[in-house]
């Protein structure tokens, strides 16, 4: 019998799959924005629910990001790289995340 997705409330641990450390993020967290990859089936609010239960700060404002699929060369071998989706997350001045 097959599950009904729907009806299986989403975790919010698993609405966040991690920081996205790159050298604009980080300049961007320098001014209270911060970069997190996620799933591609969270809308901003379960991502802002999941930011206020995970690391204790409430967040202003959320953008969501599409990443798209780009094509790659692999050892001489074409093939695709996967897309995904990456939230920006505004923070208000003074609240921090720290990132162990």
């Amino acid at each position: 019998m097959a599950k009904n997705t729907e009806t299986i409330k989403k975790s919010l641990a698993h609405a966040l799959k991690g920081p996205r450390i790159t050298e604009k993020a980080s300049l961007l967290s320098a001014s209270d924005i911060y970069t997190f990859d996620v799933p591609k089936d969270f809308n901003k609010l379960e991502i802002a629910d999941a930011i206020e239960s995970i690391y204790k700060v409430k967040p202003v404002r959320v953008r969501i990001i599409a990443i798209p699929s780009k094509k790659v060369m692999h050892g001489g071998k074409p093939g695709i790289k996967k897309g995904g989706k990456k939230a920006m997350v505004y923070l208000k001045k003074g609240d921090k995340i720290e990132f162990v």
